[in-house]
């Protein structure tokens, strides 16, 4: 057959969805085709293909004999729940799904429609990187997709779902976007491979070790979900969209709701007697959300503190909470990055933020101050503070020292702060604080100890409460637990018109 004939036939082999043996290879494997991933992630017949003729121009080391409809990447549009979305879904059974020239071209057509049309975008990556023969158009190809995640930064929703390998220039485009999925045990990312780090560092380790799905949701927090499969990535996409409004000009969509019972009784007897007992903030976080609704993003990195979407009375909104359940809920490097990273998408794409407040304080060592805990935790405190949503802050136990301001406090623009009457506020613990105010009453005392319990029970009583902040304004209310829930949903539906002029400038500089 000569190539005239060659290409009419796999052109016709494309139109009719081909039928190529390489896709039951794949299935094999347990993934699925490219198609059949747009097939799953999409309404049914809405999807739209762009591009699907489109083939490469290289020459050069044999390519004119190989050539593929497509190009290793399957484009278009269509609609999740009725919403249009634009999607990349890339070919790993064509030329390993390597990035060419126009593979290139076809994922940033869609991108640019994407953001003059508004909507978000959904990468699905599976591809063995540049393709190499051809050259620096290949990596030309990459630094314009990279161009166009950092334009569309903000202004539609970026999702990058890893179903197979990505690996050197690759990585950068889903880093920019702002979630990334990746299936356990067939997808993996990192800058150099396995055999490259033995050659340079001599250390043994596998693809799996060094950039599995595993590693980057607990290690490195290069992924905010870690799933068991494609199709249960899929559908968390889907889950995942419904949070979010079309571009950052919009609101997310509001899903019916019936006002009832709103309150909580559960709540009441949340908090431990003894104040270094440790709960579960998750418990909390379900019992003043819309039933079912809560979605936690980067659920294994930096556990000392949670974030994740969630609806409040049929609403989007964004739940940022120290976790005292795990290290005490103090603040560090990792929590400090992830929250403010969460804070300041939803700030973006107008989605209200919820702020639950338990923090004993930063985490003390010369690991965390060697490795700039005060210019990653100024991260966070740069986020909130720029934030222009709706804001609205719950101190349920203890908000000790900086930490309470860095937590939405009023003084950094908080809309609305409530406190339990649990809440402990003050400039550290009570022990600490009796131990340095009364040194010298202490060691004068002959009894030690019961001095020092008296001291303490007296800078409780003065300090370690809610009641002196909301005297000067600085909690607008001390509430019962169980009426949180209905609180909020009162709150957050005045704030829904909330409008904040900015100063003139290009932008900010957030400590990086």
């Amino acid at each position: 057959m000569d190539k005239i004939a060659l290409l009419k036939e796999k052109n016709l082999q494309a139109l009719k969805g081909g039928g190529d043996k390489r896709i039951i290879a794949q299935h094999k494997k347990g993934k699925l085709t490219a198609r059949e991933r747009l097939q799953l992630l999409l309404d049914d017949g809405s999807f739209e293909e762009i591009g699907k003729l489109v083939t490469h121009r290289s020459t050069d080391f044999g390519m004119e004999k190989e050539i593929y409809p497509g190009d290793g990447v399957v484009t278009g549009y269509g609609t999740i729940s009725g919403r249009l979305v634009y999607v990349f879904s890339q070919d790993f059974t064509v030329f390993g799904g390597s990035l060419s020239e126009t593979h290139a071209e076809k994922i940033v057509k869609i991108m640019d429609l994407a953001m003059q049309n508004g909507a978000p975008v959904i990468g699905l990556n599976d591809s063995g990187g540049a393709r190499i023969q051809e050259g620096v158009v290949s990596l030309g190809g990459y630094a314009d997709i990279f161009l166009r995640n950092v334009k569309a930064s903000g202004v539609v929703p970026q999702i990058s779902a890893i179903m197979g390998p990505c690996a050197g220039g690759a990585v950068y485009s889903p880093a920019i976007t702002d979630f990334i999925l990746m299936v356990e045990h067939t997808s993996y990312m990192f800058v150099t491979g396995p055999n490259v780090v033995k050659t340079v560092t001599h250390e043994n380790v596998t693809s799996e070790e060094l950039g599995g799905a595993h590693t980057h949701a607990s290690k490195s927090g290069v992924t905010h979900f870690a799933v068991a499969n494609e199709i249960e990535c899929i559908e968390h996409i889907k889950k995942l969209v419904s949070y979010m409004p079309q571009n950052c000009e919009e609101d997310a969509p509001v899903y019916p709701y019936e006002a009832g019972d709103e309150m909580r009784a559960k709540l009441n007897g949340i908090i431990p007697a003894n104040p270094n007992q440790p709960y579960d903030i998750k418990e909390v976080i379900e019992e003043l959300v819309d039933v079912d609704s809560f979605l936690e993003v980067h659920k294994e990195f930096a556990e000392n503190i949670v974030v994740g979407f969630a609806r409040l009375g049929g609403r989007s909104i964004g739940i940022v909470a120290n976790q005292p359940a795990y290290l005490a809920g103090v603040l560090d490097i990792n929590s400090s990055k992830k929250g403010a990273r969460f804070v300041r998408f939803c700030d973006a794409f107008n989605i209200p933020l919820l702020v639950l407040v338990d923090v004993p304080g930063f985490l003390p060592g010369t690991d965390q101050e060697w490795h700039g805990i005060i210019i990653n935790g100024a991260k966070l405190l740069y986020a909130l503070s720029e934030a222009t949503v709706p804001k609205v802050t719950v101190i349920t136990r203890k908000a000790y020292g900086g930490a309470y301001d860095v937590m939405n406090s009023k003084h950094i623009g908080a809309d609305l702060n409530y406190a339990w009457p649990t809440a402990e506020i003050a400039v550290m613990g009570a022990k600490g604080a009796a131990e340095i105010i009364f040194k010298k009453e202490i060691s004068e005392a002959d009894d030690h100890e019961a001095k020092l319990k008296e001291k303490e029970a007296e800078y409780v009583e003065k300090f370690a409460n809610p009641y002196g902040a909301a005297a000067r304004g600085f909690i607008d209310e001390v509430i019962m637990p169980d009426e949180t829930r209905k609180k909020l949903i009162k709150g957050f539906k005045m704030l829904e018109n909330k409008v904040v002029k900015m100063p003139k400038r290009k932008h900010g500089n957030i400590p990086l």
